[in-house]
Formats: C-alpha cells, structure tokens, sequence
C-alpha cells in the first residue's frame, strides 16, 4: 500500500453532527490539564455519534477502572472545535489527547513541534490496524496520530430498480458512465445525485477521476509542494471528463443548489429521481434512518468506476480514513503516560469496536471481517474489503491540503462544474496556492 502522511468530514460524517455552548467553550480554554487532577489526562472530542456511541462509554468504563489514569472528556460542535483547538495548539494550552483528520492539519503540528512523536509506544499496536488507515498518522516514518473511528471511504451508489428500468447495467468504467446519460435521461430521471451548493460533494469526483487517470502520485506531487504539480497533464485530462459529464447533463438539474446538509442529494436517489450518486460511506445511515425498505432491497453501492488506460488502480479509494488521536507535546510526563494508555489499551479494546461494530460503523482493524458481516451486512462487508484491499486510501484533499489551498480548491472545482472555469484555468489557479 503506497504510504500517506496527508477524512475529512468537517461538517459531513455522521460521527460528527454537533452542540455546545459558550460558556463550555471558555470553560475549556486552559492549560493541557484541562483542570483535571495532577496526571490526569484531558481529551477534546467531537458530539453526536462519537460521543454518544464509541467514545463517550469507552471513557466512562475507561475512568472507572483506572483511578490513577483518568482521561476527562470535553466535547465540541465540529466547527466551534476546529476554532477551538488552532487556538489552544497555537497557544501551548491544548488539551493532552487532540483529535484531528490526519492531513495538512497534523503536518503542521508537526512542522510547528506541537505534538509528541509516539512511535516506540505505539509499535504493538500498529499491527492491529488496517495499513492503509495506521499510514495517515506516520509523517518522515514517525507516528504522531493513532487511528480512533471508523473509516468511511467514498461509495459509488445506484438505485437498482431505476437502472434496469433504463435497462443500464452499473457502469464498471468511465466510458459506461458516459453511455449511461442518455439512456437514464431518456427515461426521465437524472443520472447522478450531487449536492453542487456544497462544494465538497464534487471533489468526489476530482478525487476519483484524478486517480483513475493519473494514479496517486499526481496529487503526491501536489502535496510535496512540486511547482505547476496542478498542471499534470492526468490533472487536466479528469477535469476535461468533469466537464464533459456536466455537458452532458449527468449531473441533476439544479445541482449548483442541492444541499448535502440537508441530505437531498440523498433524498434523490431513493425517491428515483436520480439513478447513481457517488457520496461517503457515512451515508448509509441516512439511507436507514430516511428509508429502510429501499436501503435494505433497492439500494446498490461499489466502488467508483475504472478510467480505460489510466495509471491508477482500480482498487484505489478515497475518503476518510479515519479520525485520529494525537499527543500534546505540551503535555506533563504524568499525563502523557495516562494518556498514552488510554490510546494503546482503551481505544480499539474488545468493547470499543464491539460498540463502532453495533452502531453499523467499520473499524479500521484488521482480521474482523465476520463480526463485519454479522453486524453489517453486505454494506459493511464492502466498506471493510475496499479499505482493507485499497493499494493506496487517499484522504480527502480538502483535508490533506493545508487550510487556504482546501479552499482554494473548493472555490475553483465550483467554478469548473459550473463550466465557468476551463481545466487549464482550474490549474493555473491552483498552481499559485501551492505554498501557502
């Protein structure tokens, strides 16, 4: 598997939809004790499912059973938390346990000396982990960030009744895709659901199409930082077949307005408006929650599509790897050690993936696949096979890129389906983030 140092759902993993008042976010603006007794471990995480489901009970068994090596939680609406916890590492006071997605952010802790390199502690752990998973908290072959929720890479779904209504089969290449259109618009319904007023719905496409076309290393160029690396000839080529899908009209009417928050894309693929949908794995719940019968019966999901002589393999994904655990450089010896217990002992023990497992959530563990299937079926099945035979996991570029060039990309990809842009200008733009 080819190593990434690079999730991603800042407002779009189930595991993150959030709460939490002022005065709590004030309450927790203190040193890496947190206020905690003397040894003490403090840990910020994330409301909702996190902290309801996995996290929230592991730490409370976790505290119960060790006197001498608490870890007291405090948790955060996913964006009041990323406010939050830039402010607090920047300032040498972060809590002893900082949750981050890997990616641009954990680099720059790293660059900045913010976070303790655990390599030696974490070696008995490491083989427990799905390669592709453990490798995104590895930077320069040390490990500052530990695995701590599910992986959820980005699926390619379809509504099965819509496509053999149109008598489509499920595209396995780009070119399938392509002679799809016309025959589902044909039969009056949209080829693909995409939430285009949220932007980050459309990277999944870029994402996918760059790697089928010019495999990993074009966006390991970008991330090293390479000059005019935006200008990979793969580059341009999958942005020249974004915006022959957008012409094409496989794309929703009205995309530029759908919502991914409010779960419409979604909506349009169970109600049959829309055939295919290429969205996270997080989305599944919603699918159960919104419409059980058709997630049970009529819902189909694989990976995304082949590019016919593309350098990228086919059994490469995307997505969200998982979230993950680092230690404050800032933090005593005493907490550290609790801490770092807490991360070897308790994340990931029988219970906690006993509760990931139940919740319908794929942990990144290795050698688990029937607990996998007995709980999650065939959907669960597929999640954990992808990630688990993925030659290479992309995190999410808007993750692994540092903040300014994410939204740079976002800005100018929104421009690009919108045909405002053309590839060659999406890349001259992006060439001038490189850097920042």
């Amino acid at each position: 598997m080819t190593l990434r140092t690079s999730p991603r759902r800042r407002t779009r993993m189930a595991a993150v939809a959030l709460g939490v008042s002022a005065l709590m976010l004030g309450a927790t603006a203190c040193s890496s004790g947190g206020g905690a007794p003397s040894g003490s471990a403090t840990l910020w995480g994330l409301t909702g499912t996190d902290e309801d489901t996995v996290l929230g009970p592991s730490l409370k068994e976790w505290n119960a059973a060790n006197a001498d090596g608490q870890v007291a939680p405090t948790y955060f609406q996913n964006d009041a938390y990323k406010t939050k916890i830039r402010t607090a590492v920047g300032a040498g006071s972060a809590p002893t346990i900082i949750y981050s997605w890997a990616g641009g952010t954990l680099n720059s802790y790293v660059d900045a000396g913010k976070v303790a390199d655990i390599t030696s502690e974490t070696a008995d752990a490491k083989g427990k982990f799905l390669e592709s998973v453990w490798n995104q908290g590895v930077i320069d072959d040390k490990v500052y960030a530990v695995p701590m929720n599910a992986t959820t890479p980005i699926m390619f779904y379809y509504n099965k009744d819509v496509l053999k209504s149109a008598g489509v089969e499920v595209p396995t290449t780009f070119d399938e895709i392509v002679d799809a259109i016309p025959k589902l618009k044909a039969a009056g319904v949209a080829p693909f659901s995409l939430a285009g007023a949220s932007k980050w719905p459309s990277l999944m496409w870029e994402e996918y199409l760059v790697d089928r076309v010019a495999g990993p290393e074009a966006f390991n160029k970008i991330m090293a930082g390479e000059a005019d690396a935006w200008s990979d000839p793969g580059i341009i080529e999958a942005n020249e077949k974004i915006q022959e899908l957008v012409k094409a009209g496989a794309f929703v009417d009205g995309y530029a307005s759908v919502t991914a928050d409010s779960n419409a894309d979604v909506a349009l693929l169970y109600t049959g408006k829309a055939a295919m949908m290429l969205q996270g794995a997080w989305v599944m719940t919603t699918f159960k929650q919104q419409a059980a019968e058709f997630a049970e019966k009529g819902l189909g999901y694989t990976t995304f599509p082949a590019v016919t002589g593309g350098k990228g393999d086919p059994s490469n994904i995307v997505g969200n790897p998982s979230g993950y655990f680092s230690i404050s450089a800032a933090a005593t010896k005493e907490q550290k050690a609790s801490a770092l217990k807490y991360l070897t002992d308790g994340v990931f023990d029988k219970g906690y993936i006993d509760r990931m497992v139940k919740a319908g959530q794929v942990p990144p563990i290795t050698d688990i696949d029937a607990e996998i299937a007995d709980a999650g079926g065939d959907f669960g099945t597929t999640v954990y096979d992808l990630t688990k035979n993925a030659k290479n996991f992309q995190m999410s570029w808007d993750q692994a890129l540092p903040p300014a060039q994410a939204t740079a990309l976002l800005t100018n990809l929104d421009q690009l389906f919108n045909l405002q842009i053309t590839p060659e200008e999406f890349s001259d733009n992006m060439n001038k983030t490189i850097g920042q």
